[in-house]
């Protein structure tokens, strides 16, 4: 926005902040809804609708004080909220606007794939319909009759989940719809039969308890589980419902005490878990560059800005070395956040450009995905060997690792978005989060707590699950600042993500949202974002690319192989036990060559030396030809005398027995 409606925009939240670092403004959103309500100069909230319209709802008047003062371009639509936004924007279901006032009156859906709400209220794209939210004002764009199959999936029996109704259509619906009174098949055939007990079939869908009703059936979960989904039953954790600690959580006696990893420390005023040793550092790409800030939004820096775009970043925490790809290209790059600006190298040049990075610092290696193959790929970190991983996949635009347990997670934001996971090397591959998804466009672990988060960009929040995909939950929805976000970021008790609407970097509580802050803004098409913290790369032995597979003392890795192998390294004292052995036979084998030698190349030795030699025989009992005389006299002389010998010195043994 280079007029003064989108500065003046940009500037109210910054006023709300006394305090400036470095060129950095931090300030907390603690009172006011940032999509729904106005904070007015007393504190007090209003709903953002009552802005500018004519009438003072603040008690000081601050929600009408700037509405003379701002105007937007003849070829802009003006917001309530004080943005400009370009008109092409207005009703398209997305709230633009960040009060939804774009969206108002937009009875004429005349866009394909479009779903209005009524004369009065928005007017919603199809992929916002059923997803769980309500956008609606009268929530018609999640009534059953909207929600139910359409257009037709003509599918087979084998196709439908153990939690759905087969239609004899060949549609497939929630077995909770049979027999409601309502048809929700064209041919109404769920609703044939009803006076039968639908939990003798298939328990019905359940997966522990069906419980029939005279009308239909429901399912149910023992005490100690929860329903997921309407049929599926998962175990209650009681320290993430109750999501209260930062770190470790153990359930005692109705308390939870909580408690901090070994690398964290205890803050006893506030109960946060911090990180011990050098601050954390924020890295963010834009524009401008890579840029680092701490984690509170101080300390500004840019350690290259000779490598203009935002794109995809990782680091590799041990040598504080950061792995960029600029958003488009197929280059990827590394440089030191301690050295020179110089010295960045080109890592990969690649076949498709890179929507998404991630270090295995376990085991050197670098993960990313590209939209143009479809593919997660894996290479050297020393840039000397890559190939493709996992092929097939529709938008890739995630992924991250989790070296320790060997477990690699990607995410797909195109006709049907989702979550997966896998071995390091591809194999075991299972999906992790299938609902209520539309464009998840980053991941992030969180290592202390062993929890996947994402953002979603298309329902504008982030949540989490377990490395299962169980315990799902959002802990940030919209808030103003998540209209277009890009990169994420887990640490401590945040997540940090970027902003590309408000161009900004923020922060919330990874518990529930609470404690919104602005880190950094104006920042021109910011993109990535990570944290720098040795914690957050703990060593350890590496489950070597199977979950089977523990190696203790660090894995080798051959990337150009089919499967992608994994071998286990021997330990020291294993590995000196070995080099022990080696030598042992390699000075044994010398030495039996020495002496294989010198006897071939003795001189033979005569009768006068106490020996013998037998000219062509080998046996001393068969003579050659007619010899006899002195040669002959002599050996059997000779065997006489050792035969006496022989006797001489078993006698000797037995009278020492």
């Amino acid at each position: 926005m280079g007029h003064l409606a989108g500065l003046l925009f940009l500037l109210t939240p910054l006023s709300w902040c006394p305090t400036w670092v470095s060129g950095a403004a931090v300030h907390s959103v603690t009172a006011c809804h940032q999509q729904q309500e106005f904070r007015c100069s007393d504190g007090s909230c209003i709903p953002r609708p009552r802005m500018c319209d004519g009438h003072i709802d603040c008690d000081d008047g601050s929600d009408e004080h700037r509405c003379g003062h701002f105007s937007c371009k003849k070829d802009e639509f003006a917001c309530r909220s004080g943005r400009c936004i370009a008109p092409h924007l207005r009703c398209n279901g997305v709230d633009d606007c960040g009060d939804w006032s774009d969206e108002a009156s937009c009875s004429n859906c005349t866009a394909p794939d479009s779903f209005s709400c009524g004369p009065s209220d928005i007017c919603l794209p199809s992929n916002r319909l059923c997803d769980g939210r309500t956008d609606c004002t009268d929530g018609r764009d999640e009534a059953r009759r909207v929600c139910s199959p359409s257009p037709p999936r003509q599918q087979t029996s084998a196709s439908c989940t153990p939690s759905e109704f087969h239609c004899g259509d060949g549609r497939c619906i929630r077995q909770t719809w049979r027999c409601d009174h309502t048809p929700d098949c064209s041919d109404g055939s769920d609703e044939d039969n009803c006076d039968q007990n639908e939990c003798q079939v298939n328990n019905g869908g359940c997966s522990h308890q069906c419980v029939d009703q005279p009308l239909g059936f429901h399912c149910d979960c023992p005490n100690n589980m929860r329903l997921v989904g309407d049929s599926r039953c998962e175990e209650v954790d009681t320290c993430l419902v109750s999501d209260v600690c930062d770190q470790l959580c153990v359930h005692n006696n109705g308390s939870l005490p909580c408690h901090c990893n070994k690398d964290y420390q205890m803050n006893q005023t506030t109960g946060e878990c911090k990180a011990k040793g050098d601050e954390a550092q924020l890295v963010f790409t834009s524009s401008k560059g890579i840029q680092l800030i701490s984690i509170t939004g101080s300390g500004y820096r840019e350690p290259a800005p000779h490598l203009p775009g935002p794109g995809p970043v990782a680091a590799l925490a041990s040598n504080r070395t950061l792995y960029w790809a600029r958003q488009g290209r197929n280059s990827l790059y590394r440089v030191s956040v301690d050295g020179k600006l110089k010295d960045s190298v080109l890592v990969l040049k690649l076949q498709g450009s890179v929507s998404s990075l991630a270090v295995d610092w376990i085991h050197q290696l670098l993960y990313w995905t590209s939209m143009e193959t479809g593919s997660v790929n894996v290479g050297l970190l020393a840039g000397s060997a890559q190939r493709l991983l996992i092929t097939g996949l529709d938008k890739p635009s995630a992924v991250v690792v989790h070296p320790l347990k060997g477990l690699l997670f990607w995410a797909q934001c195109g006709s049907s978005p989702r979550i997966e996971r896998s071995s390091l090397d591809g194999s075991d591959r299972m999906a992790v989060v299938l609902s209520s998804l539309r464009e998840p466009v980053a991941l992030s672990l969180d290592m202390p707590r062993q929890l996947l988060y994402w953002v979603d960009r298309g329902t504008r929040s982030i949540s989490r699950v377990n490395l299962e995909g169980h315990h799902r939950k959002t802990v940030v929805e919209s808030n103003g600042y998540l209209d277009q976000p890009f990169g994420l970021a887990v640490f401590e008790g945040f997540v940090y993500w970027s902003e590309e609407v408000t161009r900004s970097i923020c922060r919330a509580s990874k518990h529930n949202g609470a404690k919104l802050q602005v880190l950094l803004s104006n920042v021109t098409s910011p993109g990535g974002v990570l944290v720098i913290q040795p914690v957050l790369q703990p060593k350890g032995p590496a489950e070597c690319g199977l979950t089977a597979t523990v190696c203790e003392h660090g894995c080798v890795v051959d990337p150009l192989t089919e499967s992608l192998e994994f071998h286990c390294t021997p330990s020291d004292a294993t590995f000196a036990g070995i080099l022990s052995l080696i030598m042992f036979l390699s000075v044994l084998l010398v030495g039996m060559a020495v002496w294989s030698c010198r006897e071939e190349f003795r001189p033979p030795r005569t009768l006068t030396e106490q020996s013998f030699y037998l000219k062509e025989s080998q046996d001393p009992l068969i003579t050659q030809g007619a010899h006899t005389g002195p040669e002959l006299c002599l050996v059997k002389e000779t065997l006489l005398k050792l035969d006496l010998d022989v006797k001489n010195e078993e006698g000797v043994t037995q009278m020492a027995i």
